[in-house]
């Protein structure tokens, strides 16, 4: 367990900076941010810390510039989108490192609140340096890692700052992660059922290899179910394989049994496209020239069926090419399914990424226990990987 931003007692924080690391990295259209999720899920731990008379400095990254800082990816456009979203002042540090940004924290009022530039700006952030790291260190009194999102890599304002600046304790939404996630893999209500999807086998191996001694159940769809299908000598027609994954498929299924759940059917077409002749099909029989696109109605149901009847589900990667409808309603089913299993009493929790986007298209975000704001970092958790931006915590 790590101490938490509740540990710490009013009088540790007023008038003292809080160096907060958030995930600020949201998508911008036109110079404005297109969607503010990530910096909503921020503001219960930003107000608690304005509301208790803290001096609020704010650090994240955005996007992946490249040679330099690039004005495309600056946090401009966020400080003006976080003053709206607070009714008040952010004052933007555009160069955090320089004495006059010290300054600058250390002259907010009490409850101010204060946003670097992209991390990513300076070079030693994705190298873990510990130079970077003092420099932002001088920004706060103590910190605070609310990123959890970024917390699966060691960068400089994720885990070496950690090591310097005490306390060094999670935010709330890194510590609702926590919880959700360490319950799910520690003391699961049963029967526990993980649902896995997405493009490959590949990148789920070791989720798969995690999981397999700790559910119930886990259930197969998207394209990787069709490297299962060639491991058990099925025809895929043109769907993705991964041909150097076969033999591990197939060592997998005999090592799950029963556990392993794969799709009796299959919607397939000739090409991805929303107007394409679509054929649904038995698993083995795709024809030859067509791809796998999504699970079949069937499936469907009988996926549904089983996250229904569960006690805990744990859903990582999208049935089918969820952004070309009609490929989506295997993954919308699903879906909603979660949400029926949320109101009869189960723990879902949706591991972020390409399954938060399916939930927010299906509109049940707000009927799940838990969505994800970290895809990577909740896949490496969930693995059973230790994060180090969590790693360097304090201790509880």
């Amino acid at each position: 367990m790590k101490r938490t931003l509740a540990s710490l007692d009013a009088g540790a924080l007023d008038g003292r900076r809080a160096l907060v690391r958030v995930d600020f990295n949201v998508p911008l259209e036109d110079g404005r941010v297109a969607d503010d999720t990530r910096i909503r899920a921020a503001l219960p731990t930003i107000r608690h810390l304005r509301e208790r008379g803290a001096r609020v400095v704010l650090l994240s990254h955005l996007g992946r510039p490249k040679g330099g800082p690039d004005p495309k990816q600056s946090l401009r456009p966020v400080a003006r989108a976080l003053e709206t979203l607070l009714g008040a002042p952010v004052v933007f540090l555009a160069d955090p490192l320089s004495p006059d940004a010290v300054a600058e924290t250390k002259r907010l009022p009490r409850g101010g609140v204060a946003l670097a530039e992209n991390t990513r700006f300076q070079p030693g952030e994705e190298k873990n340096d510990a130079a970077l790291a003092r420099g932002f260190a001088a920004l706060g009194d103590f910190y605070v890692n609310d990123a959890f999102g970024s917390a699966h890599r060691a960068h400089a304002s994720t885990e070496a700052v950690a090591h310097i600046l005490k306390p060094a304790v999670s935010g709330f939404l890194m510590e609702q992660e926590l919880r959700y996630l360490g319950a799910a893999l520690a003391d699961p209500r049963r029967p526990f059922v993980a649902v896995l999807g997405g493009a490959k086998i590949s990148g789920k191996i070791d989720l798969i290899e995690s999981l397999l001694p700790r559910v119930d159940e886990i259930i197969i769809g998207g394209a990787m179910a069709c490297t299962f299908f060639r491991a058990m000598g099925l025809e895929t027609g043109t769907s993705l394989v991964e041909e150097d994954r076969v033999g591990m498929a197939r060592t997998l299924l005999d090592r799950a049994g029963r556990k392993l759940v794969l799709p009796s059917g299959a919607v397939v077409a000739q090409r991805l496209a929303a107007d394409a002749e679509t054929r649904t099909v038995k698993r083995d029989a795709i024809p030859a020239g067509w791809a796998m696109y999504d699970i079949d109605h069937l499936s469907a149901e009988d996926f549904a069926g089983a996250i229904e009847s569960a006690g805990t589900v744990v859903w990582n990667g999208p049935m089918g090419v969820f952004e070309t409808p009609p490929f989506d309603r295997g993954t919308l089913t699903i879906a909603h399914a979660m949400a029926r299993a949320t109101a009869r009493g189960a723990v879902t929790i949706v591991g972020g990424g390409d399954s938060a986007a399916a939930v927010a298209r299906a509109g049940v975000t707000d009927r799940m226990s838990h969505v994800s704001t970290g895809g990577g970092a909740s896949l490496e958790f969930l693995e059973g990987k230790a994060l180090p931006g969590v790693a360097a915590l304090d201790d509880a």
